[in-house]
């Protein structure tokens, strides 16, 4: 039952944002112009890699879901979530500048600078102090040594805090 509402919820949310609105903006872009395919194929590619990497680690790490209604019941610190806090939202942002790239479409690349902002101000506001209520020692844990957004390579210290697991 767990797989089914995690791909659900993949299809329901990063489905959406990465995949039918911007379709929807491309469809109807007037300017839009020729793009570069295989750049733009390689971002998009790797954009997906991360989003999926992200949403298997909710689902077996985390038993649960990217969902708000249905959120891992334990902190997820594994893969990506070892060097940035937040790489499902960086992979939707690396997916949809893929399309934007390789459409050629600008009013897309405009979509990606709104989700940055949207995504930043949704962690910020909501999943920050929800993980901090729900996971109050971890997340304290897991927030002093694991950057928000940008990795950090050489600091010395390890990406997951103590008791996280890789």
């Amino acid at each position: 039952m767990l797989f089914v509402r995690a791909l659900a919820s993949f299809l329901a949310l990063p489905g959406v944002v990465a995949g039918l609105l911007p379709w929807m903006i491309v469809s109807n872009d007037p300017g839009r112009g020729d793009g570069w395919f295989w750049p733009g194929l390689l971002v998009l590619a790797v954009g997906l890699s991360v989003l999926l990497w992200c949403v298997r680690d909710f689902y077996v790490t985390g038993k649960g879901t990217l969902a708000p209604w249905d959120p891992p019941k334990t902190l997820v610190r594994v893969g990506l979530y070892g060097l940035v806090r937040n790489p499902m939202y960086v992979g939707v942002i690396v997916l949809v500048s893929g399309w934007s790239l390789l459409t050629g479409s600008r009013q897309l690349a405009i979509y990606v600078l709104a989700l940055v902002v949207l995504f930043h101000a949704r962690v910020l506001l909501f999943e920050e102090p929800w993980l901090a209520r729900t996971f109050p020692d971890a997340w304290q844990a897991y927030r002093a040594a694991v950057p928000r957004w940008i990795p950090r390579f050489s600091t010395g210290r390890p990406a997951v805090p103590p008791g996280g697991r890789r």
